[in-house]
């Protein structure tokens, strides 16, 4: 007898854990098991979940015994081993769980949920007359329905008191509960319908015709000769049609299509269809790129072959897209798959459109507006690993994950957008730096675009890490927008101001439309007014779990929190005096799109902000109609300054640039050049000259003779002294531990505990605790230090360091309800 070796298996599991759990693998499944398969597990809870094999091996864990392994779900793994070498890394690096990771990469519909399901114990007495009404009840639905998960429950008998009753029935040892797992992804399918053996021949099908007439079943005749115009009528030809393509064409019920197959004269098959819709390979869209565009794209040709990462500086409207679809095409020869980044779901239809033109169905796109199904059915496509469809994959951040195995090309455009950066929850990564060492674990090229690199993009290319190519040149010979910066409190004080627009912006709108171009307006603030005051007090609204003010939206009539989402009716009388003087204060888009109404009353306006464009197809819709000139003025947010390509814009107006720049933090110049230049990049796309129009209370800042003269070295430089000056990236890293609880003084405590315990070893690198500008979210308090790193070789040994010493001196002090995180690489 051949006695085989123990097997284990460390096992990532979807919690905030630091590294994995070791499971032992029945004998049986020696030879089955692979790493990157998803396994189920239980815990000491008795809860089931869904995990990924990391690692296989014969070492038993010490400290404590290994359970089996319960279930594998997949007969081939559905994470490559480069990528689980990834997550370690990025938990690594961002000092996050590897499970907090898997959570962030797997489409959630790949992690099959645990539910508690409920049944009758076998030989329980139901006749007890100790019952209650409430238990009978209960016991009547499970006796009639079987087990059912406690959703379930609550659907049919309602949530009031039935945990209780539960509770009680469990104990008596009448009911017994037990952890199942749901998988989430449904496999779409359809049926299909072919000819049947009564029908397969001429002959066969002659006679059906025959036999139909004779049974005077005039529909099933119809149906039949419908079907054949589908597909033909020459003898052993194979075609199929969808039942319910055909049932719409023939105007057939079920039950026809049914009696034909009941008749044999139809066949009737079910498979599995995919969600997503195909596009036609079109004919291949030829491109010719202008001499400046040629010569950037043999300039980082040349480049990639001292450096694996390259900057495009390229201003806007510079073809940018161009340059990128023809390094695609390279790539695809080669049989190598594209990573196409882009920072906006927003942004994705419209350059989809354009590379789909080139691409055909080698396009795939993926992204968190996508159906949990259509996710998995995307990540199956690139699993596959098959060449031809979705080897050029579009996203946001998220497709970073996906299970690449040829991947030869990664482009991140519009590289310097805050969007890259993750946020919550753990891991807080960010995608640009993220797609770098992803690139890197492939040998593959990295290409950054962006007409406002972050400044430590273009440190890292000025410093000679990364190549470099500038393009200074508008596409088809445009030229750049006439900026002109407009005095805000000159125009209140000549009472020349109509609403929250200068004399001058109106002249130009108004000369605009009647030339029938388009306006875009940008007011980086939604809703309708920010502030409902009190004339009288002072006193404003505000929101009860978080300590910001609430914003008035008119559609709606409602004062919302953007923080928690709470909202509350707009007050009649001040809280604080009971005085009905009350005031709106500030603007949004909301406000802005009434005020254009106003003044224009003939011209179509449309918001372009996160109110306008919750649903799926929203952001495509309002896209396409502006660009189809169904609409004259775009009201939007940050939105509006992203890559979006229009012919027909001569004039954009940012109505309030002092709110960038006085913005509390140490990127604010960097990011107000890069929103202005990149809204005004918006204005004079083809041969329309184009104006751009900054409304100011500081027109003699220094940030905008730089912004007018499209300088964006001279905003390097001077931001890259104050960075110097005062320590902060990319002259050094930063790290931010922020520290919540429901009591304030207890995330004072902790962040203090901890700053104190850092302080001892790492000293004037530790800043804080301070109250971030919102100190309370969600009734939770909070309280930050920022930590600033030299950057040097021992850095991640630091970080990792800083975590430990933190985490313990939380647990040393009991502050086990405080909740710690971790930001490295803030933004």
């Amino acid at each position: 007898m051949v006695v085989r070796e123990t097997l284990f298996a460390d096992v990532i599991l979807p919690l905030g854990i630091s590294g994995t759990l070791t499971y032992r693998v029945p004998a049986a499944w020696n030879d089955m098991v692979v790493t990157g398969q998803r396994v189920v597990v239980r815990l000491r809870d008795r809860k089931l979940f869904t995990g990924i094999v990391a690692r296989l091996h014969n070492e038993a864990p010490t400290g404590y015994e290994a359970k089996y392994i319960e279930d594998l779900l997949d007969e081939h793994p559905v994470v490559l081993p480069v990528h689980l070498q990834f997550w370690e890394w990025m938990a690594s690096y961002y000092c996050a769980g590897i499970g907090e990771v898997m959570t962030a990469a797997l489409p959630p519909a790949l992690k099959l949920t645990s539910e508690t399901k409920v049944a009758i114990e076998e030989g329980a007495d139901l006749l007890d007359p100790e019952f209650g009404d409430r238990e009978r009840m209960l016991l009547e639905v499970l006796a009639s329905k079987g087990a059912m998960s406690i959703g379930d429950l609550q659907k049919m008998m309602g949530h009031a008191g039935l945990q209780r009753t539960l509770n009680a029935l469990v104990k008596k040892r009448v009911l017994y509960t037990a952890e199942t797992l749901r998988e989430r992804f449904k496999p779409k399918t359809a049926d299909f319908v072919t000819l049947g053996s009564g029908a397969n021949s001429q002959e066969k099908l002659q006679a059906a015709f025959e036999e139909l007439e004779k049974r005077r079943a005039i529909k099933q005749s119809e149906l039949l000769m419908v079907f054949l115009q589908f597909t033909g009528w020459d003898e052993g030809r194979r075609g199929e049609v969808e039942r319910l393509r055909l049932q719409k064409a023939g105007k057939a019920s079920a039950d026809v299509v049914n009696g034909l197959a009941e008749k044999g004269i139809f066949n009737v098959t079910t498979r599995e269809v995919g969600r997503l819709i195909p596009q036609q390979m079109p004919g291949r869209q030829g491109r010719t790129l202008s001499p400046a565009q040629q010569q950037s794209r043999a300039a980082i040709g040349e480049a990639w072959k001292q450096k694996d990462v390259v900057l495009l500086h390229g201003i806007t409207s510079s073809g940018k897209t161009e340059i990128y679809a023809s390094l695609i095409d390279d790539v695809l020869a080669e049989g190598k798959q594209v990573l196409f980044l882009l920072p906006e779901i927003a942004l994705t239809a419209h350059l989809i459109e354009r590379l789909r033109k080139y691409f055909g169905t080698r396009v795939g796109v993926y992204h968190s507006a996508f159906g949990d199904n259509e996710r998995v059915e995307v990540w199956r496509h690139v699993l596959s690993g098959q060449p031809g469809e979705f080897d050029v994959i579009v996203g946001a951040r998220s497709a970073l994950f996906l299970p690449f195995s040829r991947l030869g090309l990664v482009i991140v455009d519009e590289e310097h957008d805050a969007s890259y950066k993750q946020r919550d929850p753990a891991p807080r990564y960010q995608a640009r730096d993220a797609a770098i060492v992803l690139a890197r674990r492939f040998g593959a090229r990295v290409l950054l675009g962006s007409a406002t690199p972050s400044l430590e993009s273009y440190c890292n290319a000025e410093t000679g890490k990364y190549g470099m190519v500038k393009l200074q040149e508008r596409f088809g010979g445009a030229s750049l927008p006439e900026i002109v910066v407009t005095d805000i409190r000159a125009g209140i004080r000549e009472k020349s101001m109509k609403a929250h627009f200068g004399d001058v912006l109106v002249s130009e709108m108004r000369a605009a439309l009647e030339r029938n171009e388009q306006i875009i307006l940008f007011q980086n603030r939604r809703g309708y007014s920010p502030l409902w005051q009190c004339y009288d007090c002072g006193t404003v609204p505000q929101c009860i779990r978080c300590d910001v003010s609430l914003t008035y939206h008119k559609t709606g009539h409602v004062l919302t929190c953007h923080y928690c989402g709470y909202s509350a009716d707009p007050p009649v009388a001040c809280s604080t005096c009971g005085s009905t003087n009350l005031r709106m204060l500030g603007f949004g888009t909301e406000k802005i799109e009434e005020d254009i109404a106003s003044l224009f009353p003939e011209v179509r306006v449309q918001r372009f902000d996160l109110d306008t464009t919750r649903s799926k197809s929203a952001h495509q819709r309002i896209i396409s109609d502006f660009e189809d000139g169904r609409i004259d003025i775009l009201v939007g947010t940050q939105m509006v300054t992203k890559g979006l390509d229009f012919d027909n814009v001569s004039v954009v107006g940012i109505l309030n640039a002092d709110k960038l720049m006085n913005f509390p933090e140490f990127r604010a110049m960097e990011r107000s050049f890069q929103l202005m230049t990149q809204v005004a990049g918006r204005a004079g796309r083809r041969q329309r000259p184009g104006k751009v129009i900054i409304q100011t209370y500081t027109p003699g800042h220094w940030l905008f003779p730089l912004v007018k003269a499209n300088d964006y070295d001279g905003m390097y430089r001077v931001e890259m002294a104050e960075r110097k000056n005062h320590y902060y990236p990319p002259y050094a890293r930063l790290m931010e531990f922020s520290f919540r609880h429901a009591m304030e003084p207890l995330a004072e405590s902790a962040a203090s505990a901890a700053a104190g315990v850092l302080r001892q070893v790492y000293g004037a690198r530790i800043h804080g605790p301070v109250t971030p500008l919102v100190g309370r979210i969600r009734n939770q308090f909070i309280r930050t230090l920022l930590v600033k790193l030299e950057r040097s070789s021992e850095i991640q040994a630091m970080k990792e360091d800083m975590v430990r010493l933190v985490r313990q001196s939380i647990k040393m002090a009991d502050f086990s309800g405080v909740r710690m995180s971790v930001d490295v690489d803030p933004e």
